[in-house]
């Protein structure tokens, strides 16, 4: 492939969601294959210092890049960590031959324009079961399962976890000075979570049974969730998203990297069938309460991911949608003439 070819592919696959909008990855691309490798300067030391998240994100770009290779015809063989004493080098993407362009093919890479987190409520409709079941399936086929959250008990153990890893994550300075660091004012910022994006009001007293991560914890005062339901709180509507727990049998980086690249293809087909997501991690960013959470829901595996889905509410007229920036692809993409 030429230069603008894997220009346009690496394009496609920095629109991936990452953990804080980190874009942790870098490419090196020859003409017949693609390097991912992990960025050790953009590590998160205090929420992620596994760089479990990161590679995770880093495998959702990784299949967005096949996903945008089999939309211009190309047939792609991935191979995942394939030196393990290169601890950044974390996948190698080589061209297959050429393959006829499905119309699913099309779907998936327009949808990768569209896609983007929404982190405000959603509309009180259900996501079809038959989506569901579709999404279980397509996370199979990549060695990840996928677990909807239905069942009452379930659905309080997880609010519980949530809510209980929030407040420790609101109670540690060093948690909420590397949170700060992430968020950005400038619309222009290339990186980080703009702060347009983030839903105002204090996400405690949401009228919803899901608590969402407070981007500005730091500055209003600390107090526990209430989720919708509890005679207090009174919500006048509560919003009841879809919720699934993504998982893996192995907890190491070949785990993270293909859970990334299932929950690619569950945001993709998600996004052409109309929803929206967006991540309810804080319960697994701690061992203790990432811990509970496979005892209390008797999940055989590792959960990697959590995500809320629903359709969206309508935007305001004239309002755009605010979206995070991406870097430019020349600040992550480098060229070499050999596959080295």
């Amino acid at each position: 492939m030429q230069e603008q070819d894997w220009t346009r592919v690496v394009t496609a696959a920095t629109r991936a969601p990452s953990i804080h909008n980190t874009q942790p990855w870098r490419f090196v691309a020859s003409p017949e294959r693609l390097e991912l490798h992990l960025d050790p300067a953009r590590a998160l030391p205090v929420l992620d210092p596994s760089r479990r998240q990161q590679v995770i994100s880093c495998g959702t770009a990784l299949e967005f890049a096949v996903v945008a290779l089999a939309a211009e015809g190309f047939a792609a063989e991935v191979e995942l960590v394939p030196e393990p004493d290169d601890p950044d080098l974390l996948g190698v993407l080589r061209i297959g031959g050429r393959v006829d362009v499905s119309d699913e093919a099309r779907a998936l890479a327009a949808a990768i324009e569209r896609r983007h987190t929404v982190r405000a409520p959603f509309e009180a409709r259900g996501v079809p079961d038959e989506l569901v079941d579709r999404l279980q399936a397509e996370a199979g086929s990549h060695g990840t399962w996928l677990k909807p959250i239905t069942r009452s008990e379930e659905e309080v153990a997880t609010v519980f976890l949530i809510s209980r890893a929030e407040e420790m994550e609101q109670g540690d300075p060093a948690y909420l000075a590397e949170l700060e660091s992430w968020l950005r004012t400038d619309p222009a910022a290339e990186d980080g979570v703009p702060v347009g994006a983030v839903p105002e009001g204090d996400p405690h007293e949401r009228a919803s049974n899901w608590l969402i991560r407070d981007f500005v914890a730091g500055h209003r005062e600390a107090h526990p969730f209430r989720a919708a339901g509890d005679p207090d709180a009174s919500p006048p509507e509560v919003e009841r998203p879809a919720v699934v727990l993504m998982g893996t049998q192995a907890d190491d980086r070949p785990a993270w990297l293909r859970s990334g690249r299932a929950l690619a293809r569950v945001l993709l087909i998600a996004t052409d069938a109309g929803l929206v997501a967006s991540p309810l991690t804080q319960a697994l960013d701690w061992p203790a309460t990432r811990t509970r959470m496979q005892s209390r829901l008797s999940l055989v595996g590792a959960p990697q991911m959590l995500l809320r889905m629903g359709y969206p509410r309508p935007a305001p007229e004239g309002a755009p949608a605010v979206v995070s920036r991406r870097r430019p692809v020349e600040d992550v993409l480098r060229f070499e003439d050999s596959a080295g």
